[in-house]
């Protein structure tokens, strides 16, 4: 279920009602490509500084096996070959022109929530289009895994504009429709990480957006490790300002955590305040897990417009 407020429409960008999505709204970020590439002082830049395009030195994809020549790298000899033959081996990689970006994108209930600007869902589909758009521009494929909190949509890694078309086909049509359904029974954001590490080609860069409500810091810790292994993985979180207790709204309303369901009253300081330091403590739980796992992180609110956000990012 989700909350709106009355919001100032100029704030949006163009076509975009803030609760639903359209094309319209995500071929937007295509124009803003070139003001967010890199020396941009920026979110994107950020993120980007992570991700090696075009060119990435010794390729992941394997191609032969050749004797041993001075000069090859001695981590890359072939050990098995080498104790067969009695001669050193070597094997070769080719360099990879054209890198994986997957984007896991998290649609849950907790994500169809917003109370000022727009939904967490749709501010998240806005920096999904940015971080397309970009990943084309810069010659990598766009790919996909579309998690609604009961089934999962993958979307294949594809260059071009064919790639970010595809995705936002799926993500317009899957994001509409369960706007008016519910799930009683939500599964865990495992399923969605056990998916990313059964589909993404080793080497690809990796995008997990979320609020991370459904993250488990014990069972998702050890899939995250496995990711970490072969792959770039980074975390962008979403939040509402009302989950920090950041509201004008001072009566009472029935809240739920997912777990459980109560009536709070938003009118006392001391209420706001515990709102506050429980998200609070959620996020530093996440930040520090991305530390130990050097996972870059970052967050984006959903009351604000994104463009205005990532670029405030690294004043």
């Amino acid at each position: 279920m989700f909350v709106k407020q009355e919001i100032a429409h100029s704030e949006l960008p163009e076509h975009a009602d803030g609760v639903t999505l359209s094309l319209g709204e995500l071929l937007y970020y295509k124009t803003q490509t070139v003001r967010w590439l890199p020396p941009a002082k920026s979110l994107w830049s950020q993120i980007n500084g992570q991700h090696k395009s075009t060119q990435n030195g010794r390729g992941m994809n394997f191609s032969e096996v050749r004797q041993y020549q001075p000069g090859d790298d001695i981590r890359s000899i072939d050990w098995r070959v080498t104790a067969r033959t009695g001669k050193p081996h070597t094997k070769i990689f080719h360099e990879e022109r054209e890198q994986p970006v997957m984007l896991y994108l998290d649609f849950g209930k907790s994500m169809r929530f917003g109370s000022k600007l727009m939904l967490k869902s749709v501010q998240m589909a806005h920096m999904a289009s940015l971080i397309s758009w970009l990943a084309v521009d810069q010659k990598d494929r766009i790919g996909a895994i579309l998690d609604s909190g009961s089934d999962l949509f993958d979307i294949k890694p594809t260059s071009r504009n064919k790639g970010p078309l595809q995705l936002f086909n799926q993500l317009i049509k899957m994001h509409n429709q369960i706007l008016t359904t519910d799930v009683e029974h939500e599964s865990p954001l495992s399923k969605g990480l056990n998916a990313l590490h059964r589909l993404c080609p080793k080497g690809s860069e990796i995008i997990i957006c979320s609020d991370f409500i459904r993250f488990d810091h014990v069972k998702d810790k050890v899939l995250l490790t496995q990711l970490r292994q072969h792959n770039r993985v980074q975390f962008v979180q979403f939040f509402d300002p009302l989950e920090l207790g950041q509201t004008n709204f001072r009566g009472v309303e029935k809240v739920t955590n997912g777990q459980q369901t109560r009536w709070l009253s938003f009118s006392t300081k001391q209420n706001r305040q515990k709102l506050e330091s429980a998200f609070q403590s959620e996020q530093q739980k996440i930040a520090s897990l991305c530390r130990s796992l050097a996972i870059p992180y970052y967050s984006i609110s959903s009351a604000v417009p994104l463009i205005s956000q990532i670029a405030g990012t690294n004043k």
